[in-house]
């Protein structure tokens, strides 16, 4: 499945917007329409925009191989920099997510250098329940801030069960800064790349609360 198709599927629109926002994001509309789900996944750049959102989707892969079928945990698939649970002879045939509930929300924002054919800085995905003012359930995933996408499990337990409000949020943030391993390349630097994933997550969880996580999936 390619990223094109992912975005223009009305029935993706539906059942996760989140993930027609991500695939909008990636390259520009040529490198959409060939690069696929599966090739993002296998390649397994830890720059990769869509890996956090399966992450914090909770996704499973199913492979398909000379030894049979096996599903994977999307938790288990990124063993190591550019490393899957992958056997050799497998391949990658099916991805599959737990239906969204009527009071979850979703969110998915990119930092890059410009709009388009940009490599991430920072990727970051959440799935989450909202009660009010508090959210419950929380998955925080993101990418190009570690070897490979993490689960910011810190930063799920700083959001989890409290109302957020700005300081509730900069604790979200801090906790997701204090727990990536970064490094500095030609893209951005470590210390680059912390701070604008405390301030991605601080916003991520303010709008979440406020009903308009989706909003504005890319920053430049």
């Amino acid at each position: 499945t390619t990223f094109a198709e992912l975005r223009r599927a009305p029935q993706v629109a539906d059942a996760f917007p989140v993930v027609a926002e991500m695939a909008a994001t990636i390259g520009a509309l040529q490198i959409q329409s060939r690069a696929t789900v599966g090739g993002n996944i296998a390649n397994a750049s830890p720059a990769g925009d869509s890996l956090p959102v399966w992450l914090a989707l909770g996704a499973t892969v199913e492979l398909a191989g000379p030894g049979g079928r096996r599903s994977v945990p999307y938790d288990e698939v990124h063993v190591d920099y550019r490393r899957t649970a992958l056997r050799r002879g497998e391949l990658i045939v099916g991805l599959f997510v737990p239906p969204a509930r009527p009071d979850e929300v979703f969110a998915f924002r990119k930092v890059g250098t410009r709009a388009a054919q940009a490599i991430s800085k920072v990727v970051v995905a959440m799935r989450a329940r909202r009660d009010g003012d508090a959210l419950l359930d929380v998955r925080l995933a993101a990418g190009s801030v570690a070897p490979v996408p993490v689960r910011l499990r810190e930063a799920e337990r700083a959001a989890t069960g409290r109302a957020i409000d700005d300081a509730v949020a900069a604790d979200v943030g801090a906790a997701a800064a204090g727990e990536v391993t970064p490094i500095d390349d030609v893209r951005s630097t470590a210390d680059y790349r912390r701070f604008a994933l405390a301030r991605v997550v601080r916003r991520v969880v303010l709008r979440a609360v406020a009903g308009d996580a989706g909003a504005e999936a890319s920053d430049r």
